[in-house]
């Protein structure tokens, strides 16, 4: 507000310059331009680094989820396997077909070498035994028959898994102990003394071979799984499935899945034993 006769402008020591601005009507408003008014067709530079660096932000983000999920995939590889047991055809070492003659006349039970073969899947190993004595009646001590779907001449041809049912330690780890191996001996419901099993030096975990591979001595609560095995007319032998009920293969969802078939055929192998005579109390 001006004072009659008192120019503030220039009358005013301790004032600021008026600027005409401001002379204003008490109650008027009046729009004051900025101090350096944006020129048409200008961008501000802070804003367009801005929406830069959200837009690189966005593409990394978008590559590294990417990147994420590729490798979750690639650590997670698909499930393989077979969708039903294959009929295969057991060739003996030497890779002629098995007949159940051959088998009795090579392999009984006395036999001190681990008599190995893989079905249904290239990564599960079995044991073939012939329980039956190479002398002699079988009593339990010697030998068996008339096993639980065993085969041949005896019923004594049987099939088990070679890996352990407790933490899935396999063969030679695990092995078939052939009588007299330990001073151990059990009994069941045929035999009064049983001399011989299947026993796993890692944890003691030991089966019966007799009775479709029950548990003898823990830690393992499981059988082992146990291969269905049958002839065609001329002896040659086949595994075609497991027993009904048996657990899955150690390590397995299912005995079906977890590796590839092994084909049409599956060659036995031979592997020496580790022994060791120590069972849980």
């Amino acid at each position: 507000m001006n004072l009659p006769g008192f120019d503030c402008a220039s009358a005013c020591p301790f004032g600021a310059g008026r600027s005409a601005a401001l002379d204003l009507p008490v109650g008027q408003i009046r729009r004051v331009a900025a101090s350096r008014p944006a020129e048409d067709g200008e961008v501000d530079e802070t804003k367009r680094n801005v929406l830069k660096l959200l837009a690189v932000a966005g593409l990394v983000g978008a590559g590294a989820g990417g990147l994420v999920g590729g490798t979750i995939q690639f650590l997670q590889p698909p499930t393989v396997g077979i969708s039903s047991y294959p009929k295969v055809a057991l060739l003996d070492v030497d890779g002629s077909a098995l007949t159940v003659s051959k088998l009795e006349a090579e392999y009984n039970a006395a036999t001190t070498e681990d008599i190995l073969f893989y079905y249904p899947l290239a990564n599960e190993p079995n044991f073939l035994l012939n329980l039956y004595p190479a002398s002699g009646t079988p009593n339990g001590t010697n030998g068996a028959e008339n096993v639980p779907y065993g085969i041949g001449t005896h019923n004594s041809i049987v099939a088990y898994s070679a890996i352990c049912q407790h933490l899935g330690c396999p063969a030679p780890a695990i092995s078939y102990y052939p009588p007299g191996t330990c001073s151990k001996t059990f009994s069941n419901s045929v035999y009064p003394t049983l001399s011989f099993y299947i026993h796993c030096s890692c944890h003691g975990s030991t089966y019966d071979v007799t009775m479709s591979a029950g548990n003898l001595t823990g830690p393992a609560v499981l059988p082992l799984p146990q291969v269905l095995l049958e002839t065609d007319a001329s002896g040659n032998i086949y595994a075609y499935g497991m027993r009904p009920g048996s657990p899955p293969v150690n390590g397995h969802l299912n005995t079906l899945q977890g590796d590839y078939g092994v084909g049409t055929t599956s060659q036995l192998e031979k592997e020496s034993p580790i022994i060791l005579c120590s069972f849980p109390v």
